[in-house]
């Protein structure tokens, strides 16, 4: 399985970015996936997860805030992300929540005013 990530890009605080990530690969659909996020110099750090659209986690720094939605039918999982911080800059991943795929190239969210 292949993951490409993108829509990242520069918003001011405040703003919203909705992030996708593109799977190929039958499994899909049976794989709980997750967004991750990592800072220069931090380790990557877990920001959703979901199973099916009535089961997903947040993190607490970003919960109320973000929403990770899937479409099986296009092998993509998504991150709406709202009222976004300076502290949200990172770039952006997604995996399996376990991280047994090969890792994307991710994508640069920079909040800044």
């Amino acid at each position: 399985v292949q993951l490409v990530e993108s829509g990242g890009g520069l918003v001011q605080p405040g703003g919203s970015l909705r992030l996708s990530c593109a799977a190929s690969g039958d499994i899909f659909t049976i794989l709980t996936m997750a967004w991750f996020r990592q800072v220069p110099g931090n380790q990557r750090e877990l920001v959703a997860s979901i199973i099916s659209p009535g089961s997903t986690n947040y993190a607490d720094s970003v919960k109320g805030r973000f929403t990770i939605s899937r479409d099986n039918t296009k092998k993509t999982v998504y991150l709406q992300m709202n009222s976004l911080k300076p502290e949200d800059t990172a770039v952006y991943y997604c995996n399996t929540i376990s991280r047994a795929l090969s890792w994307g190239q991710g994508t640069l969210v920079t909040v800044s005013s």
